[in-house]
């Protein structure tokens, strides 16, 4: 990472591979641990965390509207969105889920569009969606003769799970939230968490959880989850947006789904299919194709300013 500050490529380095390996620990969590559940709890410990830091350091207390805003957000980014992904990773390839979930951006650009009056997709954005798109009609399709075997309904949910993570992320744009990022972070997490645990005791979770079931290694992947992927993962994230070149930091949309894929070989025994590779290369090409889109529209956008 020629170029960079230290402290930038330090952080840039954590969200790579921590959330790369989110989807890994998420996998086996899920082994013994229901998924809602499970999702509920590393939200809320990782929200109680970050808050309690937060009120400790003098952070100006939320207000009802900020709670409100928060919520919307956490409910569709961790609740529909993540908590998504631990459901269908019962059945889905860690690597693979990874993958899908790369669709986010292609999801903004579209619902950006068509939900909040942006600017229309011009060629090359245009080319990355379709691009994007055909690579998850592929992969979907063919969930039924991937290495795993999976049932395609895992697949379906991810794609929603995508589509939320990205309505959860245009609304965080105008969303009314506390001035300090992590505080709006922590709101996010205990609302979205709560949300989640929710969505478990519907599903029947509790009644079947069974704890003496529970595996050393599914507890230590929720201990990565709350304090690598969620705690140091998100601050990170949020220190980059503020520290660093949006474009750079919107990298880890395309560097994820490899950290993933090579830890689910590597540690889960996973593999690709030619036909979920091809579908892989299609979803992380036009990620790029969008990356760079926005970078063109960037400095012709402030030349009109």
């Amino acid at each position: 990472m020629a170029g960079l500050s230290a402290a930038v490529a330090a952080a840039l380095t954590a969200v790579y591979f921590f959330w790369g390996g989110t989807y890994l620990a998420m996998r086996f969590a899920v082994e013994t641990l229901p998924p809602f559940t499970t999702a509920g709890i590393r939200f809320v410990c990782a929200g109680a965390l970050v808050f309690c830091w937060q009120m400790a350091r003098g952070a100006a207390r939320p207000t009802a509207a900020h709670w409100k805003g928060a919520a919307a957000i956490g409910l569709l980014m961790l609740t529909a969105g993540n908590g998504g992904v631990m459901w269908a990773e019962r059945t889905v390839p860690s690597g693979l889920a990874a993958i899908v979930i790369a669709t986010v951006p292609l999801w903004m650009a579209l619902l950006a569009w068509l939900w909040q009056g942006g600017g229309r997709p011009g060629a090359r954005a245009g080319w990355g969606l379709a691009t994007g798109f055909a690579g998850t009609v592929l992969l979907v399709g063919n969930a039924d003769g991937t290495a795993a075997g999976v049932d395609w309904t895992g697949y379906a949910v991810l794609v929603g799970a995508a589509v939320a993570w990205a309505a959860g992320s245009l609304y965080s744009r105008v969303a009314p939230l506390p001035a300090a990022p992590l505080t709006g972070i922590a709101l996010q997490m205990l609302t979205g968490g709560a949300g989640c645990l929710l969505a478990g005791l519907a599903d029947g979770e509790w009644a079947g959880l069974d704890l003496a079931a529970v595996t050393p290694r599914a507890l230590l992947a929720l201990g990565y989850l709350i304090f690598f992927g969620s705690i140091v993962g998100y601050s990170a994230y949020i220190w980059l947006l503020k520290a660093a070149d949006p474009v750079l930091v919107s990298t880890y949309a395309y560097v994820n789904p490899v950290v993933a894929v090579a830890l689910g070989w590597l540690l889960a025994g996973e593999t690709l299919t030619p036909r979920d590779a091809a579908a892989a290369a299609l979803i992380v090409l036009s990620v790029v194709a969008i990356t760079r889109a926005k970078a063109r529209a960037r400095p012709a956008e402030s030349d009109e300013d």
